[in-house]
């Protein structure tokens, strides 16, 4: 896979591309991991790469020129300025609090891709033509405000890499993480088995795998019940996990 991101501080990547997980996947040559200042293609001899909204208001607008000549540069295009751009493109990724909430479903999704682009914004917003007639998705990591796309771009950057085939040591890792399932994942333990009079439940030191197969389960859906119990709605569950989950609940209000 090749990642580009589109940003104007391409510095705040450099410990975290080049480190653990990321850096690793890189060194595997797993994935290409860039970044490019879109700074370097504004059209006026100062460089700026924003302005003054339209019709009045507060803060500055990312302009269009800058972004559109980025991405351009990183498709290879040869074409006039006005052409249009070639129907099969990569995912081009626009990080906004407006966009779609990221998930663990749209992490897997996107890492069936070969290549993917992220533009990191700045200031008030984008020139709506960005979104209208270069990007083909829109995210959010939360409801929330930061500085700009740069930290978001990294955690989906990260979740998605992680599930690149050969990235984690354990391939199992990533399929049984939280929400994989639509559930939180099941509590851990290791050695020792018994830590200041805590004691790991027994079950996982039994050795019988049928039986812990069935204790994680059994964890993993009393753990979204409490924590998450929104995400239970869309997991598929048998009837009998329906059943034993009503009761459960019911015992909690007691």
């Amino acid at each position: 896979m090749r990642i580009d991101v589109l940003t104007l501080f391409p510095e705040m990547f450099t410990g975290v591309f080049g480190s653990s997980i990321l850096g690793k996947a890189q060194d595997k040559g797993i994935v290409s991991l860039n970044t490019v200042n879109f700074r370097d293609f504004a059209n006026n001899k100062h460089n700026t790469v924003d302005d003054t909204p339209y019709g009045g208001g507060g803060g500055m607008v990312l302009k269009a020129e800058p972004i559109f000549g980025a991405v351009e540069h990183l498709l290879g295009r040869q074409e006039e300025a006005n052409a249009p751009f070639p129907s099969r493109k990569p995912r081009i990724i626009l990080m906004c609090p407006q966009g779609k909430p990221f998930t663990q479903e749209i992490a897997q999704h996107l890492s069936d891709e070969s290549h993917l682009i992220f533009i990191c914004g700045h200031y008030e917003g984008y020139d709506e033509r960005i979104r209208e007639y270069l990007v083909t998705d829109e995210l959010s990591v939360g409801d929330y405000v930061l500085t700009g796309g740069e930290l978001p771009a990294m955690v989906v950057v990260d979740a998605v890499v992680r599930l690149l085939p050969g990235v984690l040591g354990n391939e199992q890792s990533a399929v049984t993480d939280s929400f994989s399932d639509g559930l939180l994942e099941y509590p851990h333990y290791t050695r020792p088995a018994e830590f200041r009079g805590w004691k790991v439940p027994d079950t996982l030191l039994s050795g019988h795998h049928a039986e812990i197969v069935k204790w994680r389960r059994k964890q993993s859906l009393e753990r979204t019940l409490v924590r998450r119990p929104e995400l239970l709605e869309q997991a598929e569950l048998t009837a009998e996990e329906r059943k034993w989950l009503a009761s459960l609940a019911s015992e909690r209000e007691q």
